[in-house]
């Protein structure tokens, strides 16, 4: 017979995942959405590495929903609702490689940061 305290840190758990998320969707996100073979792994891999580098305060989500075939999609979702395609390599190629950016120039938009401190800037 199972423990009977199991239920109870199962529930704890799922309520700190709970918060987890709410904190996440309160600030912009990236959202990489790459086909499941491994060389768009790899390059996804490599443009999430980049971009936590760039801007560490940043979430980065990798496929949160099935992706679609041969697609390579990076885009920003902001706190408003808004989204901004930074990448999108679905009409591109062949060759494959066009379908990918380089992870050293793909970059945040500067109001980004903004939006993640808080803070408004007035000039």
């Amino acid at each position: 017979m199972a423990p009977r305290g199991r239920k109870r840190k199962v529930e704890a758990a799922l309520g700190a995942n709970s918060e987890k998320r709410e904190k996440l969707a309160e600030g912009a996100v990236v959202v990489i959405e790459h086909c499941t073979s491994r060389v768009y792994g790899r390059h996804a891999a490599a443009v999430s590495q980049a971009l936590r580098g760039e801007a560490p305060e940043l979430a980065v989500r990798v496929n949160p929903s099935r992706p679609r075939r041969g697609s390579f999609e990076v885009t920003l979702l902001r706190p408003d609702g808004t989204r901004t395609e930074l990448w999108t390599g679905i009409k591109r190629g062949p060759p494959r490689k066009l379908k990918f950016p380089d992870p050293q120039e793909l970059s945040v938009p500067g109001d980004v940061g903004a939006c993640m401190t808080g803070h408004d800037q007035t000039s």
